[in-house]
């Protein structure tokens, strides 16, 4: 038998693959499933941004190979998006870099920065990719705490007295999944100076700024910025477009560059007509925001209220795509918990130590459900 490489055996099934084909198959065994577990909007694009897609179908050219930097009006929206929202200067020709959605970004941005050894700070609790994408490239995962008593924001102090030598690199990712902490300017002026002073790429994860957040930041407006950070974003979320598969990073075109020698090794351009389709919904006004947050704030409003007949606790002042709660003192395994609610009462949420050991003592319940099943659910209550 030919063996896989050594590379694979450090890194284990994204969770929610495994999961989730659990999932389904109660689902094919006839359970009546409420999916509150995974981020993924059930709502549908713009209608402007389906008929894009649908007439870029015809151009002359839409089958054909694309650039591996996207159309020029791509770039020319991105930068514009970035420029309307985060009142943040990019060049659309060298400082912003449409990607096929933000996770392969995480790889692309290793593969171009790490060395095998190099280490890198990941939060805990933190979404698992930041983990696997190290490994996978032949760094070294170094954990940093987010506890609730400090916001779920990095203690500066601590991190100082570690052994910060063989650092390359930093993941931050405000507003922060799972937590719903929404960080601050304040906040990203200091991780931009802590990466300055120990000369560390910092990358800023950044795709839940416009759900249920009214002040919507980026690491880039922080001065000097560009010098230390690239920020990832995603049409997923904010434009319900996840499995279009579109995202992006920015930031100092020397990075940009050095990533896009990475990507042209590794896809042949994204599809014309999904191009086209994000080009439109880049150009979406700012009321698109408000009518999904009108949504989901319904949504939020009754998981608060499942959460409480769980007899959890929340910060109603958390922001994204998600409610973290905090499961009552004396539940002592997150995952035993989430399993029985699973198969006693066929609803599945997430539990919070698939993001980290910090994520023991928490659920998380995703608002990609509509009304009437989040309703139903309280009712198995």
């Amino acid at each position: 038998m030919i063996t896989t490489a050594k590379r694979i055996a450090i890194v284990e099934e994204y969770y929610f693959s495994s999961k989730l084909r659990e999932v389904r198959n109660l689902i094919s065994q006839g359970k009546p499933i409420i999916n509150m577990g995974i981020g993924s909007p059930d709502m549908a694009p713009s209608k402007s941004v389906i008929e894009a897609i649908q007439n870029a179908v015809t151009d002359e050219n839409a089958h054909q190979y694309q650039s591996y930097q996207g159309l020029p009006e791509l770039r020319k929206g991105l930068s514009d998006f970035y420029n309307n929202n985060f009142q943040v200067a990019l060049d659309f020709n060298t400082e912003t870099l449409p990607l096929m959605g933000s996770k392969e970004g995480i790889m692309h941005i290793s593969l171009a920065f790490l060395n095998e050894g190099d280490e890198v700070l990941i939060p805990n609790p933190g979404y698992p990719t930041y983990t696997s994408v190290t490994k996978l490239v032949g760094a070294t995962p170094v954990f940093y705490d987010l506890i609730e008593d400090n916001n779920w924001e990095p203690d500066f102090e601590k991190l100082e007295q570690q052994d910060l030598s063989k650092v390359k690199m930093m993941w931050v990712n405000y507003p922060h999944m799972p937590t719903g902490a929404t960080g601050s300017l304040n906040l990203f002026k200091r991780i931009v100076a802590f990466a300055k002073k120990h000369h560390i790429l910092v990358i800023n994860d950044n795709p839940y700024s416009f759900v249920l957040n009214e002040n919507p930041i980026s690491i880039l407006q922080v001065d000097g910025a560009k010098e230390v950070a690239l920020e990832l974003n995603s049409l997923s979320k904010t434009y319900n477009m996840a499995g279009w598969r579109v995202g992006m990073v920015s930031g100092k075109s020397d990075y940009i560059e050095a990533i896009l020698r990475v990507k042209s090794n590794m896809d042949s351009g994204m599809f014309y007509g999904i191009q086209k389709g994000a080009i439109e919904a880049l150009k979406l006004e700012k009321t698109w925001f408000k009518e999904q947050n009108v949504i989901y704030q319904k949504r939020r409003k009754l998981t608060f209220e499942l959460a409480k007949k769980l007899g959890c606790t929340y910060d109603e002042n958390s922001v994204g795509l998600f409610v973290w709660a905090k499961l009552p003192q004396e539940i002592l395994s997150a995952e035993d918990f989430v399993d029985k609610i699973l198969y006693k009462k066929d609803i599945f949420i997430t539990p919070g130590t698939v993001f980290g050991s910090n994520g023991e003592g928490y659920i998380r319940f995703s608002l990609c459900v509509k009304e009437e099943k989040i309703k139903e659910a309280i009712l198995r209550f």
